[in-house]
């Protein structure tokens, strides 16, 4: 199987995105995500599948299949043309004009007779109603055609039923009983005027994938060597730029593209990833992400990833398919939407014969149809749930917190316990000396440390790292020999064939020492002493496990680590239940077992988590986490992400609640606005008005979230 990626034009509503997705699904394509917003469209088909066909069913349903690059010429050249009236902005504007000189005749004394001559209001309808059939019309035709009706068949419906009572009347010679060219117009324009809005909404929620998208776009300076070898500098787009390529970022500029620095060191805001403000001091050999800031200091660097494999396209394709993404409330949704319409077109046809059948009066009857079939408003049922997520997935992007699936964010409301890998996700996975013992009498402290610097200097073990840093000395020892035997430790050998080790308590060959401590260093296989390590606990380890016991939700440490240093650390933090000494079939199992007693958020970072991850209700990545660990994972935390555990638990939540309050405004709209249109007592002009501001009201209550307290 391989994933697909199109951009699809034409999608202005969720009806839209629910058209391809069910024409899509019926091709046998799995996995299948559109959003409507951006006109992202994926889905994962085998290696050889009919891409023609269905770009050719798509084309069928009304949209176009079309490369981003397209999109963009359309657009410059659309955007120059302001005739083409290709935007909802534009229709508004192209038909506000005429509108309202048909409100003015409806309004107006009868002394301005050319406002009531019905050729006049004729004329001055039909360029309205041509731009409303080519919109709505088109699109409603489409959607009969496939079987799946859309909200544009009512708006259509309404504006031709009031255009052709009109027009019957100025034929025959009756105006005055028979002009309503006003309701067509006041439609069309009042519809076009909702998706303006809307759009501009919805836009609002994009502003945080808006300012990473910007961000992957700028200018580098990249550095080249003329044929003495001097370094020669000019600017080139970063997207030009390959992997391996020498790069120069000076104090103030912006990170173009991931890369690794090679020469110098500087602060770095990082803020557009992770959501920290403060800056992170980055020295050689570390990495940068494209998008980032440097905020002092010049270094050189070397490009480590382009296109889509750098972090920031990553995160954006990560967001993007979220939002595409249908949780299990919108399903409901889009179920009851899918039998919505056919239904109005019912109570509508049953709204003009009983009111007929009552009122004797064909005019008063014809109104309230129309005013039932405009009012009612499907779009605010499906445009319910992908605000919310759109708002909330921004948000999260926005703070350091990715979910690859909007589901997740559902799924937060109903967990009751979340399991804690130990080292790199409670503790900051970086070891400090804790303790020495020299048991050799004829060695002192500092010739210790001088003998496990030597040693360990020729190691990139964490421990090593750790203990050469701890020990750095000018001292040089010399060996005639060395080796490193992974799961034991480091050997040498010196000038006099004298065998020093620094490692496990498997190098310890005649001693009654317990296993309780991290480094044993033998002199021909005697203990001479040994090294306490700890594991640094992160700073906000205690403050998020708090927040989660406030919260009632139960917390779990599970390691693979030392039972006894698992207890000292769940001591340390309040942690109450606690596996230690498992290995990643035993980490699986507990957390499978644990999700079948209760939702289970599972938090870890290393390569042997991947599975219990993988097994959790939610599986929670730390950014430092291995791929796999990643990719096993439904939510990724950026750079010191435990801290923003409890923001994507309290996101995930009021994500839900706003869903809820969406969904409950857009059936209740219906379900009140429906009976007192069938009434009477909405004129179809005030019905489009209101129908027009039921989705801008939920894109509001969406919107709220970008500043909502979530904790």
């Amino acid at each position: 199987m391989q994933q697909i990626k199109w951009k699809v034009s034409g999608m202005d509503c969720n009806t839209c995105a629910l058209h391809i997705h069910k024409f899509l699904e019926k091709q046998g394509q799995q996995q299948i995500k559109v959003n409507f917003a951006t006109g992202d469209v994926w889905f994962m088909a085998p290696a050889v599948f009919a891409e023609e066909k269905l770009k050719k069913g798509i084309a069928a349903l009304g949209y176009q299949v079309v490369d981003q690059q397209a999109i963009e010429r359309a657009e410059t050249t659309t955007g120059s043309s302001w005739f083409s009236l290709s935007t909802h902005k534009k229709r508004v504007l192209f038909c506000i004009p005429f509108a309202l000189i048909l409100l003015a005749a409806h309004l107006w004394p009868h002394s301005m007779a050319i406002l009531h001559n019905q050729w006049f209001q004729l004329g001055i309808t039909l360029p309205v109603l041509l731009v409303g059939l080519h919109v709505f019309g088109r699109s409603a035709l489409n959607s009969i055609r496939v079987g799946m009706p859309n909200m544009n068949v009512l708006i259509t419906l309404g504006a031709l039923a009031a255009f052709v009572y009109s027009l019957y009347g100025t034929i025959i010679g009756q105006a005055e009983q028979y002009l309503f060219y006003e309701t067509t117009t006041t439609i069309i324009t009042l519809v076009f005027l909702g998706n303006y809005l809307e759009e501009a909404s919805i836009a609002s929620t994009q502003r945080a994938l808006d300012k990473l998208v910007s961000a992957q776009k700028l200018m580098a300076t990249m550095i080249a060597f003329d044929d003495e070898h001097r370094e020669q500098y000019f600017p080139i787009d970063n997207t030009m730029l390959k992997v391996g390529d020498l790069i120069l970022i000076k104090s103030g500029e912006q990170v173009p593209i991931d890369c690794k620095i090679l020469w110098g060191e500087a602060h770095v805001n990082e803020s557009i990833i992770t959501g920290e403000s403060l800056p992170v001091h980055k020295y050689a050999k570390d990495k940068l992400i494209g998008g980032s800031i440097i905020q002092d200091g010049t270094i050189k660097a070397q490009v480590t990833a382009t296109g889509e494999d750098t972090v920031l396209s990553g995160i954006i394709q990560l967001v993007r398919g979220a939002q595409g993404e249908k949780p299990p409330m919108q399903l409901l949704a889009d179920k009851i939407s899918a039998v919505f319409i056919p239904v109005v077109l019912l109570i509508a046809v049953a709204t003009g014969l009983i009111n007929y059948i009552i009122l004797n009066d064909i005019e008063a009857a014809l109104m309230r149809s129309i005013a039932v079939l405009v009012i009612a408003c499907p779009c605010a049922m499906g445009l319910a749930t992908p605000a919310a997520i759109a708002v909330g997935l921004g948000r999260a992007a926005r703070s350091g917190i990715l979910f690859s699936n909007a589901r997740s964010l559902e799924l937060f409301r109903h967990i009751k316990q979340v399991v804690f890998d130990k080292t790199g996700t409670l503790t900051t996975g970086a070891f400090r000396v804790s303790g020495l013992t020299v048991v050799d009498p004829t060695l002192s402290e500092q010739q210790f440390k001088d003998l496990v610097y030597g040693l360990e200097k020729y190691s990139n073990h964490p421990i090593a790292v750790c203990l050469t840093k701890a020990f750095k000395t000018n001292f040089d020892s010399r060996w005639r020999q060395i080796e490193e035997v992974k799961g034991k430790g480091i050997f040498a050998t010196d000038p006099n064939g004298v065998t020093y080790s620094a490692g496990s308590y498997a190098t310890v060959k005649s001693t009654q020492e317990e296993d309780h401590h991290q480094v044993y260093v033998c002199r021909a296989g005697e203990l001479i002493g040994w090294i306490d390590l700890e594991d640094e606990i992160r700073d906000e380890a205690r403050e998020v496990i708090d927040y989660l016991q406030k919260k009632n939700i139960k917390t779990i440490l599970l390691s693979g680590d030392r039972k006894i240093r698992c207890e000292e650390i769940g001591k340390q933090l309040g942690i109450g239940v606690i596996y230690g000494e498992k290995s990643p079939e035993e980490k699986m199992e507990i957390v499978g077992r644990l999700t079948s007693e209760a939702p289970t958020a599972m938090v870890g970072d290393g390569i042997n988590d991947a599975p219990a991850l993988a097994k959790a209700t939610i599986g929670i990545a730390m950014s430092e986490a291995s791929q796999l660990a990643m990719q096993s994972a439904q939510v990724v935390l950026m750079n010191h992400g435990l801290k923003k555990l409890p923001d994507a638990l309290g996101l995930g939540r009021h994500t839900y609640s706003t869903i809820q309050q969406n969904l409950f405004w857009a059936f209740a709209y219906n379900i009140v606005a429906i009976p007192v249109a069938a009434l009477g007592y909405l004129t179809p002009g005030f019905g489009a008005l209101v129908m027009a501001f039921s989705d801008v009201v939920l894109a509001i209550n969406s919107v709220k979230l970008f500043i909502k307290r979530v904790r």
